[in-house]
């Protein structure tokens, strides 16, 4: 199992902070497209790093078109020597519409039509297959040789995709290297939905799930201390409140019988009562979908929960020694 560890996207701290984890013995460094750019702080890392893998957790699809997203990609992955790892994510309609001024059209389908555009502009240009891609959303199908890229000798980047619901984790199994499964997933629902539609996916596609790269990286409540755990819970619940308002992520707390509680968040969301929202989270539901605990205990229960199937996570304890933690990380890929 690789381990990462998440780093800010502002842009100054960026190096210093890779050259540590790097030193700690993560595997690779993520960066959400939030705030910042992602590809910008993952530049930085990459000209001060060696081996960490470069980590887009993820890069929002549809505010880019599939020829940008390959083009940033491809220059990423050929500076840093093929460690790019480009999570995408669709994000949702709102902010699609509203904040990037894009267009949204049925997501699943749409990102399908994103991927396979970006296979088919690597096709040609690593493999030297004609661009001619058209499909319902998509179409690109003029490549003149001044716009190949020439330094192609790392390779195609890697393609992981974020999917919580059934279509978008065939879509990942189908078309993608990997997938990213949401932080807001519970042990039953991934092995009841999110693991038979991949298994599906997997199937169409020809593949097995040891060609598929699955990354998980649940929410963590840990410290060093019962006060720094506690802070911790706190900041879970808000997370989990956050996520659970969304109802494209209803279906989870609807295999655990709670699919009202997303109305109810929903609606204090929209009244911005983020205290009354934390708490509906109860225990129950915090055990559920976060890993609590010290330190060893959330590493013993991430190992459980999904151990024999994911190859790839998060985990970091901001507050412990960097010796500490190297010692950590060794034990969750033992």
């Amino acid at each position: 199992m690789k381990v990462d560890a998440s780093i800010n996207g502002k842009l100054r701290g960026v190096a210093a902070e890779t050259q540590r984890l790097e030193a700690m013995g993560y595997d690779g460094v993520r960066v959400a497209e939030l705030n910042h750019d992602p590809f910008l702080a993952l530049t930085l890392a990459a000209e001060h790093s060696q081996s960490v893998d470069l980590v887009t957790s993820v890069a929002v699809a549809f505010s880019r078109n599939p020829m940008t997203m390959a083009m940033l990609a491809h220059d990423l992955n050929a500076f840093s020597g093929g460690r790019l790892v480009l999570g995408l994510g669709s994000q949702v309609k709102p902010h699609i519409e509203r904040r990037f001024s894009m267009p949204w059209h049925k997501a699943a389908q749409q990102m399908r039509e994103f991927i396979e555009a970006m296979h088919a502009i690597y096709d040609c240009w690593y493999e030297g297959r004609r661009l001619d891609f058209v499909s319902e959303f998509y179409t690109h199908n003029l490549m003149p040789s001044t716009f190949i890229p020439e330094d192609l000798q790392a390779g195609r980047p890697r393609i992981n995709l974020s999917a919580t619901g059934p279509l978008m984790t065939r879509v990942a199994a189908e078309v993608a290297d990997g997938m990213i499964m949401h932080p807001f997933s519970s042990e039953k629902y991934i092995r009841e939905v999110t693991l038979p539609a991949i298994e599906e996916g997997l199937r169409r596609s020809g593949r097995t799930l040891d060609e598929f790269e699955l990354d998980y990286a649940p929410i963590i409540a840990t410290g060093v201390d019962e006060a720094s755990i506690q802070r911790a819970i706190d900041v879970a619940r808000d997370r989990i409140a956050f996520y659970g308002s969304t109802e494209a992520y209803r279906p989870v707390l609807e295999v655990h019988g709670w699919g009202d509680l997303q109305m109810e968040l929903n609606q204090l969301n929209k009244r911005r009562q983020p205290a009354e929202m934390a708490a509906l989270i109860s225990d129950e539901i915090l055990h559920t979908i976060a890993i609590v605990g010290t330190p060893t205990e959330v590493i013993d229960a991430m190992k459980s929960r999904l151990g024999g199937i994911i190859k790839r996570t998060g985990f970091q304890v901001p507050s412990m020694a960097d010796d500490e933690q190297t010692e950590l990380i060794a034990r969750l890929k033992s």
